[in-house]
This record gives C-alpha cells, structure tokens and sequence, in this order.
C-alpha cells in the first residue's frame, strides 16, 4: 500500500507515491534525488539531514512522510538562485565554514531558519540555534563567523 502525498519542495510542487514507513529522508535522498541532506546518525543527535519543514527546523531521519502533505519543505538544494550561492551559503565558503562538509547543510538549515526569524543574532543566539547540530572539523568559530557575515548583508537566504 502506498501514500498519496502533496507538497512542495524548494518552491515546486511535488505529487508522490510513497511507502507510508519512509522517512522525509528516504524520500529525499532515495526517492527524488536531493542528496544534499545527509544522514549521518539516523537517530536525531547530530542535525546534518536539516531541513525546514514550513520554516521550522526538523531531522528529516525522524520525519515520517505522513506528515508531509500540503506543507514545504526547503533542502540545501533550494538555497541557490538560479546556480548561484546564496549569500548565507557564500559566507560558508568565504569563512571557512564548511571543512570536510558533511554536517554543512544541517548547519545552513538552520541558520536559515534563525536569519529568517532574527536577521541580527548575537553570537549567543547562533550558537543557541545551532544546538543540535554537530560539527567534528571546525570548532564552530568558522560557522558562527559566516553567519554573522551573511546577517549584515541583510538577505535572509531561501525562499
């Protein structure tokens, strides 16, 4: 038995049949191609399959895909406009935040959510929004630093 599901993904429309066990990271990665999101713990702890879910954060291993219809859902992927970085994304790599790179997208996940709901944080407030997400590279001090030069430059990244 499959799953009709309705919702939107990066700003389009998605109509799918899906297995009702799958989790919004299986049909991510396995199903549409958005290899983007990684998996890494499978069990909540680590933050590096983020994704916005209605502009909340959530762990795309936890989700099950029953809840997804009529929602949007926003991946790494849907950041860049038109193939370029956004500019969160840019500060990234301009800083240094992103090292080997696997816990990368949860990181921009959610700084997109934090930028979209405090476009100035302090940096008490990033490292606040970046609690469950774990880096094993940078130490964080790069992350944080490409946060805040993506908050001056005043564009909340995403749609």
């Amino acid at each position: 038995m499959t799953l009709e599901l309705s919702f939107e993904l990066n700003g389009f429309l998605m109509d799918v049949d899906v297995e009702p066990h799958l989790r919004l990271l299986d049909l991510l990665r396995s199903v549409l191609g958005e290899t983007g999101t990684k998996e890494a713990c499978g069990e909540g702890e680590c933050g590096a399959c983020t994704v916005l879910v209605d502009g909340k954060t959530v762990n795309s291993c936890l989700f099950p895909v029953g809840e997804l219809g009529g929602t949007a859902v926003t991946t790494i992927e849907g950041l860049a406009v038109n193939g370029d970085l956004s500019s969160l994304q840019q500060a990234f790599v301009d800083k240094g935040g992103a090292q080997c790179g696997f816990c990368t997208p949860g990181m921009v996940m959610s700084a997109v959510a934090l930028l979209a709901e405090n476009p100035h944080p302090s940096e008490a407030e990033i490292r606040s929004a970046l609690i469950g997400n774990l880096c094993r590279c940078t130490g964080y001090v790069q992350i944080v630093e490409s946060i805040q030069q993506a908050a001056r430059t005043g564009v909340v990244p995403g749609r």
